[in-house]
């Protein structure tokens, strides 16, 4: 196993910064990221894994995992509270968004040649609900049980698979107090490299059970082996909804509001083989499963929220939707049909606009453009419109305050968004929790990716939950924006039956 970087360079980064990563690299051929978090499960608390779908050198290069953070950080409408890794909590005081911010900005990470992008850092989820911390939005619902607004953990450590060197790389971070002296920052160094030498023997180790999920071809993927589905607007009531919001567009109140549904049904099957079903089923830019202690939260999300790398801030706004055809000539011709809707490209024009204020609001003035533009990207079940919005970040901004200008997102809230989100508090009969927030990942370096909670499961106490919306605009015909919210649940619950199926299968 290769250790790098070797002391003298270690202990002139530690000089520069208070959170230095030493890294040990080895052979990934017997190893998938899926069998390396069955084997972490069983031995580290709160573990993550992150994916991505797409190939190339700057997304899908890495898929990163990780347990045992040392800070775990929860949130709702009292504020914050930090918990250590004995279990002790304390609360925050001070405005949450500029103290998480802050948390964020009082470890100085140093990079190291050969290190994997991430090593180490937040891992976890923004609720909807955090929004409050920001703005003025009415409370009408109760809160959405045992999930905190905000529930992030800090680690470490870090395992990050190199799929273009099939390799995967262990990542140990020390942290040096300012005046370490020669004698400290060599313990720190060695006590990393102990760690690193832990995290190898859990690869080694042998791993937990895993149900097979036995090959299905497309047609036989129904929703067979659900349950019950309990749903919190009825297609009537929806519909209800649709037109309740119409007439306040119609009044002037909002272009656009997007209205959700929640899905639940009881389930019993494993987190992991639902993970598994879901990024066989629909493979996106952003899939992920979480165990934030409370619930596991799976998902497989096709949108960018705020991304920030380098002292760039990009946003990917995704609106407008069609169903994916049949065969080649259908998905064609559907995608042409897209492109050539006025309301789509209306709406999707919207949140660019919108997107485009986000990002100004955090970006230096004149900075701001949109590289892409109305491009059609295809996912398993349907197809959206996306463009992207970039501004180069002012100084006195960090990725968190940069990721709240954009919270929560416009294509899950409205336009505009305050009186939007007004309007969903009314119309909506439940809060909506993790859904419709951000999961994210963020570095001590400065560098944040996250996407909106969306095309995502969350299970706990023996069910699972799935929540979809549609945008509503003043021509929009109800029922088939209730049908859009059942093709965008598709492969969620598809997901589910297949992992349900595997659980009962092996009993």
């Amino acid at each position: 196993m290769r250790v790098f970087p070797d002391f003298p360079e270690f202990a002139a980064a530690a000089k520069r910064g208070n959170f230095v990563p030493v890294c040990a690299e080895r052979l990934a051929d017997l190893l998938t990221p899926v069998s390396a978090y069955l084997r972490i499960a069983g031995r580290l608390r709160r573990p993550f894994l992150l994916e991505s779908a797409e190939g190339g050198e700057h997304i899908g290069r890495y898929s990163f995992l990780g347990g045992d953070p040392f800070l775990e950080v929860e949130g709702d409408a009292s504020g914050l509270v930090k918990v250590d890794a004995s279990g002790d909590r304390e609360q925050i005081p001070g405005d949450p968004v500029a103290v998480l911010g802050e948390l964020q900005r009082c470890y100085k990470a140093q990079p190291v040649m050969g290190a994997p992008p991430f090593t180490g850092g937040a891992v976890g989820y923004i609720g909807y609900d955090a929004i409050r911390w920001v703005e003025d939005i009415p409370t009408s619902n109760p809160p959405d049980g045992s999930m905190p607004w905000v529930n992030l953990a800090y680690y470490d450590s870090v395992l990050a698979f190199d799929h273009l060197r099939h390799r995967v790389v262990l990542v140990s971070n020390a942290r040096v107090c300012e005046k370490a002296t020669i004698e400290e920052v060599e313990t720190a160094y060695e006590k990393a490299i102990d760690r690193l030498e832990y995290l190898s023997e859990v690869l080694d180790a042998v791993p937990g059970h895993a149900a097979p999920l036995d090959e299905v071809s497309d047609d036989e993927r129904g929703l067979d082996a659900l349950g019950d589905i309990t749903e919190s607007l009825s297609r009537q009531e929806f519909c209800a909804a649709v037109e309740n919001a119409q007439d306040l567009i119609s009044a002037g109140d909002a272009f656009q509001v997007v209205l959700s549904r929640r899905l639940t049904c009881e389930t019993d099957a494993n987190p992991l083989s639902v993970y598994r079903a879901l990024r066989a089923i629909n493979p996106s830019p952003y899939m992920f499963i979480l165990d934030t202690g409370q619930a596991h939260v799976v998902g497989s999300s096709p949108e960018m929220l705020i991304k920030v790398s380098d002292g760039v801030v990009e946003n990917r706004p995704i609106a407008g939707t069609r169903p994916r055809g049949d065969d080649g000539e259908a998905d064609i011709a559907l995608g042409k049909q897209l492109l050539a809707d006025e309301k789509e490209r209306a709406e999707h024009l919207m949140l660019v606009d919108l997107g485009r204020n986000d990002v100004g609001r955090v970006a230096e003035y004149g900075t701001v453009g949109v590289p892409e533009f109305m491009k059609i990207e295809r996912y398993s079940h349907v197809m959206h419109l996306v463009s992207s919005v970039k501004g180069t970040l002012r100084p006195e901004f960090g990725p968190i305050e940069a990721l709240f200008a954009a919270f929560p997102a416009g294509t899950v809230s409205g336009a505009p968004k305050i009186r939007a989100m007004e309007i969903i508090d009314d119309l909506e009969p439940l809060s909506r929790g993790v859904y419709a927030g951000a999961i994210l990942y963020a570095d001590f370096a400065g560098n944040l990716d996250s996407c909106i909670t969306i095309r995502t499961i969350v299970m706990r106490d023996g069910r699972a939950e799935v929540q979809v919306g549609a945008g509503i605009v003043i021509d929009s015909v109800s029922h088939r924006e209730y049908d859009e919210t059942n093709q965008k649940a598709a492969a969620a619950l598809q997901a589910l039956s297949w992992a349900n199926r595997a659980e009962h299968s092996k009993s």
